[in-house]
């Protein structure tokens, strides 16, 4: 990739990133909420809504930016003809390598937002301490594993949605997407991800909220999951589906919207300069 195409990934992904994360940080406190152990309203309920922003705040921009220069690097990489039926396979593959860089910056900051949201009463940095005194620096890393889990099927799911979209709008009108009709790609693909990617969410929260020492807390997703399923049901599996889709589909629309006009825009200007 030369340098502003690397630039312009890096940017547009970071600006969109921050967009999305502190517009609908509400309705992620809300789900994470809904899929706490404690139950919703011994977790806060609809208390302290903005409880956490700052470790979201801190990792939105690197995490998005690590994302779309790993995603944008793989698919220059493995550059294929458009027609190929290969290029799905491109798009999975330059996902799920994305999602495994970005969440090494993701983890921590999750685990602390996760944290601050159903302990609304306490600090975030209060809480960075407490992770860092009592489990190290492995506890901010809880739940890697089941957060990779979650997020390349997610991946594997949205992004190759949203490309053959974008490219099925292109081939109906006769010309590239706008910006806008890729936010509305990214929404309808980032909801239908959302959904059937519930229950790794919900062990992923399970996971990284439950008690250091805890048999939940040595991030077995499948252990995580089964429980869930023998003390809730289908209903468990599924807790928070409908906040999560919401959020998702409206930060597909906001991040994916945001991340295709500044990377246009940082392009267009990476042209035009001498």
């Amino acid at each position: 990739m030369d340098r502003p195409g690397f630039m312009a990934s890096l940017v547009a992904g970071g600006v969109a990133g921050v967009s999305v994360d502190l517009i609908l940080f509400p309705l992620d406190t809300i789900k994470t909420r809904l899929q706490s152990p404690q139950g919703f309203n011994k977790a806060g309920g609809f208390r302290g809504i903005y409880a956490g922003v700052p470790s979201a705040a801190v990792g939105s921009f690197p995490n998005a930016a690590a994302f779309f220069i790993t995603y944008e690097y793989v698919k220059w990489f493995l550059h294929t003809d458009s027609s190929s039926y290969l290029t799905p396979m491109k798009h999975m593959l330059a996902a799920s390598a994305g999602e495994v860089v970005a969440c090494l910056i993701r983890v921590p900051s999750e685990v602390v937002k996760q944290r601050a949201q159903v302990s609304a009463s306490t600090r975030t940095f209060q809480i960075f301490s407490n992770i860092l005194y009592e489990e190290g620096i492995q506890g901010l890393y809880r739940g890697y594993k089941s957060t990779v889990l979650r997020e390349i099927p997610f991946s594997l799911v949205q992004f190759p949605l949203w490309e053959s979209l974008k490219a099925l709008w292109s081939w109906r009108q006769d010309h590239v997407v706008d910006s806008w009709q890729s936010a509305v790609c990214g929404a309808f693909a980032g909801g239908f991800a959302a959904a059937v990617t519930t229950p790794l969410d919900v062990a992923k929260t399970r996971i990284m909220l439950a008690k250091a020492g805890s048999s939940t807390a040595n991030g077995n997703v499948l252990s995580a999951l089964h429980g869930v399923w023998q003390s809730q049901g289908l209903a468990g599996l599924f807790a928070g589906v409908f906040p999560r889709m919401a959020a998702i589909s409206l930060g597909g629309f906001i991040f994916l919207g945001a991340y295709d006009h500044t990377h246009r825009l940082l392009l267009e200007v990476g042209r035009k300069s001498p």
